[in-house]
């Protein structure tokens, strides 16, 4: 149901004004037309207050039922057809009032009064079918938009629960091998496991962190892969002062840093370090993560794993642009840039 216009005190207030501005027109139209000056008001009141009935009737009733844009017929012959009841009560209840000569005055006026009855009417109409339909549109983009932004949750949430098995299943794997041959690390690992995993839980998908809370969280999981590959392993992060409390949507950075990890440790067998650099430019947040591989067995420029194409879709579906993620590789380092545009 739509909001009526006299929901608007202004609506409202020219509403009432327009309607004693033009009585007191047409009390001096009538006058004019030879009317005394008491039969003139009485005329004047009698019509003017019919009328503005008639045309709030007509708005209210726009309230509940709007016809589609192509009836212009069926507003036509309303308006007809309001305009002529309109006329025939006002001359019915003048003609119990003002005397015979007036009321002759009043029958030879009709047309004139008719035509501007149905004239009111068709303006008012026109108003109001013009109000409605914009507020109409204006629920059907809410609801556009709310289903848009369900659709995006529903697929975040998908991609979040693509990315934890995937994540865990590699963990438990690790603290299984490391059971028996480093009990202790296993602890080690389980212990981070469970405080990463709480933490997960507590983030909510649309929530926004500053990159210092980001990166305190990445830590827990760089943590927990530096148990699982030692000293192969080593991780250096860079970053501007002001860029630490710039904002991220959370858990953004977790993926990437994993796809640098498989294909930085997965064909390797020696040590690597993880570069994590991040500044601000043209009012963006850019991080880069760079990583070594080996350009003869790794094709990392090809084929980038599902980490960085769920960053890739997740970054389209919070900003609509495609351009937020690139890859490059040179001189067997992949390179990673993420750019975040701040709100």
């Amino acid at each position: 149901m739509f909001l009526s216009v006299f929901t608007k005190n202004k609506f409202r207030l020219y509403f009432v004004l327009f309607w004693l501005a033009w009585s007191s027109v047409h009390v001096c139209i009538l006058l004019e037309w030879n009317y005394t000056l008491e039969e003139a008001w009485i005329d004047s009141s009698v019509s003017n207050i019919l009328l503005a009935a008639i045309s709030g009737a007509v708005i209210i009733s726009l309230k509940y039922y709007l016809p589609r844009k192509d009836q212009l017929l069926y507003y036509t012959l309303t308006c007809i057809i309001l305009a002529g009841v309109w006329i025939s009560v006002t001359r019915w209840i003048l003609s119990y009032i003002i005397q015979e000569h007036s009321l002759n005055l009043f029958t030879q006026s009709i047309p004139v009064r008719f035509a501007f009855g149905a004239l009111i009417l068709g303006c008012i109409t026109l108003v109001n079918v013009l109000f409605y339909t914009l507020q109409e549109q204006q629920e059907q983009e809410r609801r556009k938009n709310e289903a848009d932004r369900i659709a995006k949750d529903a697929e975040l949430y998908k991609l979040r629960q693509q990315l934890q098995p995937h994540f865990l299943f590699n963990s438990l794997n690790s603290i299984n091998a490391l059971v028996v041959s480093q009990p202790a690390e296993a602890r080690k690992m389980i212990q981070q496991l469970s405080e990463y995993l709480r933490n997960t839980l507590k983030k909510e998908e649309h929530k926004w962190v500053t990159l210092e809370e980001e990166l305190e969280y990445l830590q827990l999981y760089l943590d927990i892969e530096k148990v699982r590959f030692g000293h192969r392993l080593s991780t250096q992060i860079q970053s501007e002062e002001k860029a630490l409390q710039m904002k991220l949507p959370v858990l953004l950075l977790q993926p990437v840093v994993e796809n640098a990890i498989k294909f930085g440790l997965y064909n390797t067998t020696g040590e690597i370090t993880i570069s994590i650099d991040a500044k601000i430019s043209d009012k963006m947040l850019i991080i880069q993560i760079e990583n070594p591989f080996d350009a003869e067995i790794s094709k990392p420029v090809k084929g980038t794993g599902f980490g960085l194409s769920s960053v890739h879709k997740r970054l389209f579906l919070l900003f609509s642009r495609n351009d937020l993620l690139t890859t490059s590789a040179k001189q067997n380092i992949f390179v990673t840039r993420v750019k975040i545009p701040q709100q």
